[in-house]
């Protein structure tokens, strides 16, 4: 079963939409395999923003995405990269679909509440960044039968 890694951002913690989020993503009966509300430290930020090390904009995003907590989760289920993605919405909430997190939610794209994993690959070098494999549970869900 794919795993993906989401994140809350310190904008929507700060605006109080992690309920909101979760109850989103849960409504699509994905399972939530681990959840964790922390502060990300700037060499966690580095490794986890590799990719843009290069760009313009990396220091803001260092900044912002330590400035206060975030909710770090792993969920589970059937094609839930591509699905999170779509439900999650582009990155410019200006051109996100309505219905949509960010679409709904966002205002700006430089905080725009939620990152999602974009490939197996990130999620897994993503989930590995943030959880131990033993905060990972695994659990059964009567419903599960009915959407897996």
């Amino acid at each position: 079963m794919e795993q993906t890694f989401v994140m809350v951002k310190p904008d929507g913690v700060q605006r109080s939409l992690v309920g909101e989020i979760i109850r989103r993503i849960e409504s699509k009966g994905y399972k939530l395999k681990a959840i964790k509300f922390m502060i990300i430290s700037q060499e966690l930020a580095r490794e986890h923003y590799v990719e843009h090390v290069d760009k313009a904009f990396f220091k803001d995003l260092l900044s912002f995405i330590t400035s206060g907590p975030v909710v770090a989760m792993v969920w589970e289920g059937e094609g839930v990269i591509a699905s999170m993605r779509l439900l999650m919405g582009k990155t410019n909430p200006t051109e996100a679909e309505p219905g949509t997190i960010r679409g709904d939610l966002a205002v700006k794209v430089d905080q725009n509440i939620i990152h999602g994993s974009d490939s197996p690959e990130a999620a897994q070098r993503e989930i590995s960044l943030f959880f131990q494999e033993r905060e990972i549970i695994d659990y059964n869900r009567a419903i599960d039968r009915w959407i897996s």
